[in-house]
């Protein structure tokens, strides 16, 4: 369906705004207006006008057709999404035409689905997530709101991602494991077991990251 001519805000003038922006514009959003809290100290990023900061998007919110938080902290991105969904904002998902999201899946709103990613049947995705470049989440699997699931990482079945996770680059996850609310699996890690939550494990097999104290 066409939105030739519908508007679009972008919060976060960032690399990952500039992903999102050209995800809606390849989902028909012409007008793409960003917003960025470093506004005035910077008015554009690349050839996208910079229209003011997230106090001003918040008072304008009910003029967009869809607004996308594109702030890589998770925390931020899922509070500003929320503060925008309770001004009468309308959230909807973003999928590249170039992903592939089963019709048996569910989106929330405000999550976007990169370029290459994977979203099987059955597996939900709730709001305010990104799921980038190459990434794979297979069937059954259930994420939260705010995760993050970064490029190249692959979800296998029933795996379960609590709050604001964050799944590294490049990471794996075993059929059916757990990832704890905030927890951080590190690039490349390969996830066997359960994860507490606030809880980062690095390495093949993934294991707890211990400082070392100075």
């Amino acid at each position: 369906m066409t939105k030739t001519g519908s508007k679009c805000a972008v919060l976060g003038a960032s690399g990952h705004g500039k992903v999102v922006a050209e995800v809606a514009e390849l989902n028909g959003f012409s007008d793409i207006h960003f917003f960025d809290d470093r506004w005035p100290t910077i008015s554009n990023v690349e050839h996208w006008n910079i229209h003011g900061n997230s106090e001003m998007l918040l008072a304008h919110a009910t003029e967009y057709q869809t607004i996308i938080v594109a702030i890589g902290n998770n925390s931020t991105r899922l509070e500003k999404h929320q503060a925008l969904i309770a001004h009468g904002a309308v959230s909807t998902p973003l999928v590249h035409p170039k992903a592939i999201v089963s019709h048996y899946a569910v989106l929330e709103p405000g999550t976007v689905v990169m370029a290459g990613a994977v979203v099987n049947p059955f597996s939900h995705i709730g709001q305010a997530c990104i799921v980038n470049t190459s990434a794979t989440i297979d069937h059954d699997c259930d994420i939260a709101q705010g995760v993050h699931v970064s490029p190249g990482a692959h979800l296998a079945g029933g795996v379960q991602v609590a709050s604001e996770a964050w799944i590294g680059a490049g990471a794996t996850i075993k059929p059916l494991v757990k990832i704890g609310a905030n927890a951080v699996i590190g690039a490349g890690a390969t996830v066997l077991r359960d994860v507490e939550s606030d809880q980062t494990q690095v390495g093949i097999p993934a294991k707890p990251l211990i400082k070392k104290e100075v």
